[in-house]
């Protein structure tokens, strides 16, 4: 094992946050739904035996997962309310809800990354949840 510097050395909680926020990424990119299951059973089992960092990016990816199912659900509400899926409309909305919705919780995901590999805590704007 590698010796760390003083400069280099882990903030408890780190590994876990950098976790949790490839968790929430895979999420939307990956494995829908499964990856929510696995940051579902680490918040119901694990997040009382976590340090704080960990437990803030496990709210957030939650928090954020949560909405990200919500702006699904209200974008194929959208899609059958004006013609269904066959109607022209239909792709008009999926392009605007990735372009706009998707891309930007996918965004939000890289920033959480970056704070959570740089040890530090981080809330997500609107859609996150305060930290301790």
């Amino acid at each position: 094992m590698p010796v760390l510097e003083d400069s280099e050395q882990e903030i408890p909680g780190q590994s876990q946050a950098v976790w949790m926020e490839t968790l929430y990424l895979a999420n939307l990119l990956l494995a829908p739904g499964l990856a929510f299951i696995m940051l579902l059973w680490l918040y119901f089992r694990r997040s009382a035996d976590m340090p704080a960092l960990a437990q803030c990016h496990l709210r957030q990816t939650i928090s954020a997962s949560v909405w990200a199912g919500v702006l699904l659900v209200i974008a194929n509400i959208a899609i059958i309310l004006l013609g269904g899926y066959a109607a022209p409309k239909t792709w008009v909305i999926v392009i605007i809800y990735f372009t706009t919705c998707h891309s930007t919780l996918v965004l939000l995901g890289v920033l959480g990354l970056a704070k959570a590999m740089a040890g530090q805590k981080y809330v997500y704007p609107l859609v996150g949840r305060p930290c301790e």
